[in-house]
């Protein structure tokens, strides 16, 4: 395991932005399965309006929590020195306190159980990947850990710092409902990769923001009760096509 703090190659911190690594992400819509099913996400104009507040709202979130697990992954284990300011050190209580603040930042138990089952799959991937002391995550509460915090771990892992993981985790808000977007309305391929290649640069934003914000000692707490709901209703739904 390349340990904390040294710099990984790209194509190792990729394997955590593909869709295609077996951890579950691939069965998530973030909310685009209702926006599709209630008309609010039906052609490529709404996709982007879509994506856009996604990114503004959960994705500035999540990427927040990655950015914060990563840096608190990388920090020695045991007490953090008196007066800095950050995160706290990686102590069970430290992930313990990580964990409240991405609860506190879910209100739609939906959306927590689903964030809980992401990061259990991805736990599962990232430690047989690189095992290690620094994936031993405290459990949290009843269903594991969310999955933005197992990100930022799993990027620590790998060598990555905390602008990577808040970087994949706002990729992720994005890439994963815009391929949902294509599944379920049949849009077209091409122009969904359009759409995401023109949030490019808000990805970096949102990211830049998110990992500032933790350098700063605090975490982004936007609000998207559109995605609550969207979550509930899902929860609620007789036939779907994705867990969430």
């Amino acid at each position: 395991m390349d340990a904390p703090g040294n710099a990984p190659t790209d194509a190792v911190l990729l394997l955590l932005a593909d869709a295609r690594l077996p951890a579950g992400g691939h069965a998530h819509s973030g909310g685009l399965e209702t926006a599709a099913a209630t008309g609010v996400v039906h052609d490529l104009a709404t996709l982007t309006a879509f994506l856009r507040g996604r990114l503004a709202t959960a994705g500035l979130v999540t990427a927040g929590l990655a950015a914060a697990a990563c840096a608190l992954a990388r920090e020695p284990a045991g007490n953090a020195p008196p007066g800095r300011a950050g995160p706290p050190a990686r102590t069970p209580d430290g992930w313990e306190r990580l964990d409240a603040e991405a609860d506190a930042r879910t209100p739609s138990p939906a959306q927590r159980r689903a964030s809980r089952a992401q990061g259990r799959a991805l736990l599962r991937v990232a430690r047989g990947l690189w095992p290690g002391s620094v994936l031993d995550l405290p459990a949290g509460a009843a269903g594991g850990p969310h999955h933005p915090i197992v990100l930022g771990a799993a990027v620590a892992a790998a060598g990555g710092v905390p602008v990577r993981a808040a970087q994949i985790a706002a990729y992720g808000a994005v890439t994963g409902p815009a391929s949902a977007a294509v599944r379920l309305l049949g849009l077209d391929p091409l122009g969904a990769y359009r759409v995401l290649a023109g949030l490019a640069a808000r990805v970096d934003a949102v990211a830049a923001e998110a990992a500032a914000s933790v350098r700063a000692g605090g975490l982004p707490a936007a609000s998207a009760p559109a995605l609550d709901v969207f979550a509930e209703l899902h929860d609620r739904a007789g036939t779907r096509l994705f867990e969430s």
